[in-house]
C-alpha cells in the first residue's frame, strides 16, 4: 500500500514539474487565442451593430474591409508606418493583425502581436507605448493608447477615447487574463511637443 501511494506521488509530482517546465508563449492555454488575428477577431466579434465603425484590418498586400487582417510581420516599415511599432523591434514578432478605422487611422488603430520570446513582451509594451507617445501626428491627434499584454501577445490600441475604451472592455472581457500594461491620454507630459502631423487608414 505503501508503495502503491509513493508511485503516485511521484507520478504527480513528474507531472506537475513538466507542466511548469511548458513554455508559455499564450498559446497553450484552451481559451489563448491560435493567433493574432483569431484574437482580433473574438474581440470585434463582440461589438454590437450599433458599437462597430468602419473598419479595415490588415496590411496593404491583404486587406479586408470590416474585420480584423493578417499582417505580415516580415515588412518592419510597414509595421512602423501603420502599427507604430519600432523598426528595431519588428525582429520580435513572429505573428501580427491589425484592425484600423476606415476613414482616418488616428480614430481608430489597434495591432495584435505575438512575440517570440516572452522576455521580450514587456520590451515590445514599452517600446510601443514610447513609439506611440512620440509620433508626429497628422489629421488630428489620437486621444488616447493602450497597450495590454496576454501570454506572449502585445495588443495596442489609440485613437477616439471611447472607441479605445470600448475595446479595452471588450478586450478583457474576451480575454480574463489580458493584462492592461498602459491606460493613458496622449501628448501630454514627456512627449507633448504641440506638433501635428498624418495617417491615413489603408483602402483595400
Amino acid at each position: 500500500m505503501k508503495r502503491t501511494l509513493s508511485l503516485i506521488l511521484a507520478l504527480v509530482m513528474a507531472v506537475s514539474l513538466m507542466a511548469c517546465g511548458k513554455k508559455d508563449d499564450g498559446k497553450n492555454n484552451a481559451d489563448a487565442p491560435a493567433d493574432s488575428l483569431a484574437l482580433l477577431t473574438k474581440v470585434w466579434d463582440s461589438y454590437t451593430d450599433d458599437e462597430k465603425f468602419p473598419a479595415a484590418g490588415g496590411d496593404y498586400e491583404t486587406s479586408v474591409d470590416d474585420a480584423p487582417g493578417a499582417f505580415d510581420p516580415s515588412n518592419a516599415d510597414n509595421l512602423n508606418f501603420l502599427l507604430t511599432v519600432p523598426t528595431e523591434d519588428a525582429s520580435l514578432i513572429d505573428d501580427a493583425a491589425s484592425l484600423m478605422h476606415m476613414m482616418n487611422a488616428n480614430t481608430f488603430t489597434c495591432g495584435a502581436f505575438h512575440v517570440t520570446s516572452k522576455d521580450d513582451v514587456e520590451t515590445v509594451a514599452s517600446d510601443l507605448r514610447d513609439a506611440i507617445q512620440s509620433k508626429q501626428w497628422m489629421c488630428g491627434f489620437p486621444d488616447k493608447l493602450v497597450i495590454a499584454t496576454l501570454g506572449n501577445y502585445v495588443v495596442s490600441v489609440y485613437g477616439d477615447e471611447e472607441l479605445v475604451n470600448t475595446f479595452r472592455d471588450k478586450l478583457q472581457a474576451a480575454y480574463s487574463d489580458a493584462a492592461i500594461a498602459y491606460d493613458e491620454m496622449i501628448g501630454e507630459g514627456e512627449f507633448s511637443d504641440g506638433e501635428d502631423t498624418a495617417l491615413e487608414a489603408p483602402v483595400a
